[in-house]
């Protein structure tokens, strides 16, 4: 087992998830290691990879008007990368602020581990919806900051 279950508990992406989910999806986990600055991964990539941060900070980075603007900083318990789970690109850039430890889930084994318990994959997908929707709002925040603050010229002007 790469990851311990108790790792998992204190995470809360997996706060709703039973003993016997916990034990089956850390056997699922790679740990990673991450230096200040790395890059985890690029926006607009195709990865099969779904994170959850064990300790350090991550910057979730989205170009915006040619500018890299900072849409989220995640911490340990957080989890990146939810777009490998539905087969879509990176929304974003992630980059460690800190040495960062992240246990790494390849997709396409955390669906088939979903497909064969239904209990299992109703907790991961509605984990999944609350952290697409918080980074939706996050990321509007911080568009609707950006836009304020850019010059009239540069505005986006609505029809």
């Amino acid at each position: 087992m790469i990851a311990e279950p108790d790792t998992l508990e204190r995470c809360p992406f997996f706060e709703c998830f039973r003993p016997k989910h916990l034990e089956q999806i850390s056997e699922l986990a790679t740990r990673l290691t991450f230096k200040p600055d790395q890059i985890i991964f690029n926006e607009g990539e195709v990865s099969s990879q779904f994170y959850v941060v064990v300790s350090g900070r991550v910057a979730l980075e989205a170009t915006i008007g040619g500018r890299k603007i900072c849409i989220q900083t995640l911490f340990s318990g957080d989890e990146l990368g939810w777009s490998a789970m539905v087969g879509g690109r990176r929304q974003c850039q992630a980059r460690a602020l800190d040495v960062v430890e992240l246990l790494s889930f390849e997709s396409a084994r955390l669906r088939e581990a979903c497909d064969q318990n239904l209990h299992l994959a109703k907790a991961f997908l509605e984990r999944l919806l609350s952290v697409v929707a918080e980074r939706l709002q996050s990321t509007r925040l911080q568009l609707t900051s950006a836009l304020a603050a850019a010059p009239p010229s540069q505005r986006i002007r609505s029809r």
